[in-house]
């Protein structure tokens, strides 16, 4: 991705009594100068105790007008799992990595 591409996250929920609801979806910060992004969300963002299952990371956004269209390299438009993460001890906070993700030109 260039600097300045956007990625969405999406999950899945289930509430407390384990029923489906709506899904989560965030947006990531835009991304750095070597094509990574950031995005967070934390227990205290999800509202009503429900817990997300099923997460994954789509390309959402370029700002490049000349090179906008998604590819599914790396699962970029059909969406990236995110399934294994380090974990950073120090604040309490699981890194998931996918990608890279690519745009092309139309």
């Amino acid at each position: 991705m260039h600097a300045g591409s956007v990625a969405r996250i999406t999950c899945e929920a289930v509430d407390e009594y384990g029923l489906e609801s709506a899904p989560i979806t965030i947006l990531s910060d835009a991304t750095d100068a070597k094509g990574y992004f950031f995005a967070t969300l934390s227990p205290y963002e999800i509202q009503n105790h429900k817990k997300l299952t099923q997460c994954r990371a789509f390309l959402e956004l370029s700002p490049l007008e000349s090179c906008n269209v998604p590819t599914d390299l790396n699962n970029g438009i059909t969406g990236a799992v995110l399934a294994s993460y380090r974990l950073l001890h120090d604040n309490n906070i699981r890194l998931y990595t996918v990608g890279p993700f690519t745009f092309t030109s139309s």
